[in-house]
């Protein structure tokens, strides 16, 4: 294959401008997949994004097209390294391991985990790269998609103004529901005052109220952003498990349960209390469980691809280490001795980790160590190879993690490593495996682009380091920011409520706060003493694949895991498998997420099903269809890009104790505002993509779906 700038050419590629506005897509997509993560469970692959921003600002500067290609690879690889954060860091906090998220030793530790896992997949990667991105056989759809955006955009193209004028509805929208000029959600308790129904138990009748808790879904763009990609079918699957929570479990558990946990004078909030408490203990367990056979079921599918990459993986390093493959500029990688230094200073780093911060044993730190460059490397290989296949965006790196996690907790165990300290480093060990995962898969897409375009993998790999290290030092603020944000927001809210009712003190253990007292706790105090509902595993925060982390290591290592509601799920899930459920995983997650949540994503599909079905109506051809698929792609992103950041930015004002709420009491008429905002973006998800269609005998560009 020739390459679109051949290697005998010397254009401009690893400038200054390109590396840092790289640098500053890799924090700023990383930001916002860290958010979109840790609340909906899910992450948009960076590199189309990243590419249209890259493209826009250097052909403002006259710049090259590798320097293009080169901040693109720098700016996504925040998101991979944001994936693999998301996924375990938060799970040291609902594991109980950091009681407080934010320390000195907290972050340091966090930001070695994403360092030290970054880099090492991005060293097995320069091993693999050679004979992975040459084959005929992957075809790496992202990676082709996103090269042809560099080529339009040589040619000019305006894939750049929709996707900033899709970033500012985003964030203007987001905006709003902040400052509450309408509300972001609309509910109400419909209580009945009669008798809702009888229970018979214990030989007598016991009576019991009964409600309906009505909610609209939340005003997100970036949730209706995410629907919009995974398409209807898939948006649906997740809004069944939203279905099978509220519609079906919570209630009919709390049929049973009511008589016998609320008094008669039970008030809404009581009832809320006892629903909000259901979900979480009994139904976010089993959805655990069927998020296990989900991520099992989603391996084994893949069985012949994983199985055909971990026997590539050997091949491809014996030919590395050879030295065979031409040296020419565009096959040029980091030489041999600095990648195996690489992996040697890995390793030693999972060591001292292990070691000296989760206080293991030598010799079972050398182990873990061990087992983190094994785990890593083969799942790092396969991660690449499923990427070459399907694209980044498919890539289970959840599942491959949660196997890396099973893997070194049954080892740690086998070994005698007990307590917190064995939890710890289970999700220590995890999470490096995690991140490299997650980044190799992103860099071999990243390096197939470049492979298309004329880029030098060296010089990919070393911006790509120092993206993953700006990466790995930034990326626990929004983590931070997210958390102690969250807890602030509803500790201020439930101090409110206590003011109104002439609470004057709050008794915790042994010790008395008044209400001034609490608001100057520190977050996670606050959190315990008021026993708040808030930060990562909280209804505003879900972070459900860390949750899914953090109990399975405390179940396997200390023995605490709820088996009997793990195993339901299991059945839950198995029985999804039975009846050709086409994503057991997603319904599952669909389940853990709130439901105003899981709509919103729903309306999200739909949205893209009525597009498909205007589109098959007018008659378009597929030259036509791929390109409304990818003005689509590209306005969904933009939704979810501006959404996450005006998210952050408010966080951090929550954060930061800065009033900024307008409206404290919106009134009921919101209601319709809020509908009528959530069919304003569905008519915008619709209309724009439509008219891009273009004429019919436009020849088509690459898919850009992911």
């Amino acid at each position: 294959m020739q390459p679109y700038v051949s290697s005998d050419q010397n254009l401009r590629e690893f400038s200054l401008r390109a590396v840092l506005i790289g640098l500053v897509l890799a924090v700023v997509l990383g930001a916002a997949n860290a958010y979109l993560g840790l609340k909906a469970g899910m992450t948009i692959a960076a590199t189309y994004p990243a590419a249209v921003i890259s493209m826009a600002l250097i052909k403002l500067m006259k710049g090259t097209i590798l320097e293009e290609n080169m901040g693109r690879t720098v700016g996504s690889i925040g998101e991979s390294v944001a994936a693999g954060a998301i996924f375990t860091i938060p799970a040291f906090v609902i594991s109980g391991i950091w009681p407080k998220f934010f320390s000195a030793a907290n972050y340091l530790t966090s930001t070695a985990i994403m360092f030290v896992g970054g880099t090492l997949g991005i060293m097995f990667v320069a091993l693999l790269r050679r004979v992975m991105v040459e084959d005929a056989e992957l075809p790496y759809p992202e990676s082709v998609a996103a090269a042809e955006i560099h080529k339009a955009g040589a040619k000019g193209g305006g894939g750049t103004k929709i996707l900033f004028t899709a970033m500012g509805v985003g964030a203007a929208i987001q905006a709003l529901v902040q400052v509450q000029l309408f509300s972001s959600f609309w509910q109400e308790f419909v209580y009945f005052k009669e008798n809702a129904f009888t229970l018979i138990g214990k030989g007598k009748a016991a009576l019991a109220k009964g409600g309906i808790y009505l909610t609209a879904p939340g005003i997100s763009p970036a949730y209706m952003g995410v629907g919009y990609i995974i398409g209807p079918k898939l948006g649906a699957l997740n809004f069944a498990g939203g279905i099978l929570a509220w519609g079906l479990m919570v209630p009919l558990i709390i049929y049973f349960i009511a008589p016998y946990a609320m008094p008669a004078e039970a008030t809404k909030a009581d009832w809320f209390a006892l629903s909000a408490a259901v979900w979480k203990f009994i139904v976010r367990p089993i959805a655990i469980g069927g998020m296990l056979v989900g991520a099992g079921y989603t391996l084994f599918r893949m069985r012949k691809s994983l199985t055909t990459g971990l026997a590539r993986s050997v091949s491809d390093v014996k030919k590395a280490a050879a030295g065979e493959g031409s040296i020419d500029r565009v096959n040029q990688d980091l030489p041999f001795t600095w990648v195996l230094m690489g992996i040697v200073g890995a390793a030693v780093a999972t060591f001292l980790i292990t070691w000296q911060v989760f206080h293991l044993t030598f010799m079972v730190s050398v182990v873990a160590a061990l087992v983190m460059v094994i785990v890593g490397f083969f799942f790092s290989a396969i991660s690449g190879y499923l990427v070459g296949i399907m694209g980044s965006s498919n890539n289970p790196i959840s599942g491959l993690t949660l196997s890396a996690l099973v893997v070194t907790a049954i080892i740690m165990v086998a070994l005698g490593v007990k307590g917190q300290a064995g939890v710890a480093a289970v999700l220590g060990v995890a999470a490096i495996a995690c991140v490299a995962t997650a980044v190799a898969g992103e860099m071999l897409q990243d390096l197939k682009v470049g492979y298309i375009l004329g880029g030098t993998p060296w010089r990919m790999q070393v911006g790509d380091i120092l993206g993953v290290g700006l990466a790995a030092a930034v990326l626990f603020l929004p983590l931070m920011i997210l958390h102690e944000g969250d807890i602030k927001k509803v500790g201020e809210a439930q101090i409110v409520q206590l003011e109104k009712q002439n609470i004057k003190s709050v008794t915790y253990g042994e010790q008395t706060y008044t209400i001034e007292q609490l608001r100057q706790l520190p977050a996670d105090q606050k959190k315990v003493v008021m026993q708040l509902d808030a930060g990562f595993g909280s209804p505003n925060i879900p972070a459900p694949q860390a949750g899914l982390m953090a109990m399975l290591s405390k179940g396997i290592v200390e023995g605490k895991m709820a088996w009997p509601l793990i195993i339901v799920g299991m059945l839950m899930g198995f029985a999804f498998i039975l009846m050709q459920v086409r994503s057991p995983m997603l319904v599952s997650v669909g389940m853990y997420l709130p439901l105003g949540t899981t709509f919103a994503i729903f309306l999200g599909g739909c949205v893209k099903g009525i597009v498909d079905m205007i589109a098959e109506k007018r008659g378009l051809n597929e030259a036509q269809k791929v390109r409304v698929e990818n003005t689509g792609v590209l306005v969904s992103a933009g939704l979810i890009a501006g959404e996450a950041l005006v998210g952050l930015a408010f966080a951090a004002l929550t954060f930061f104790e800065v009033k900024y709420t307008i409206f404290a009491d919106p009134a009921r008429i919101t209601f319709l505002v809020s509908l009528a905002i959530l069919v304003a973006i569905g008519i915008y998800l619709v209309r724009l993509p439509l008219a891009h269609a273009g004429e019919a005998d436009e020849p088509a560009p690459p898919s850009a779906n992911f």
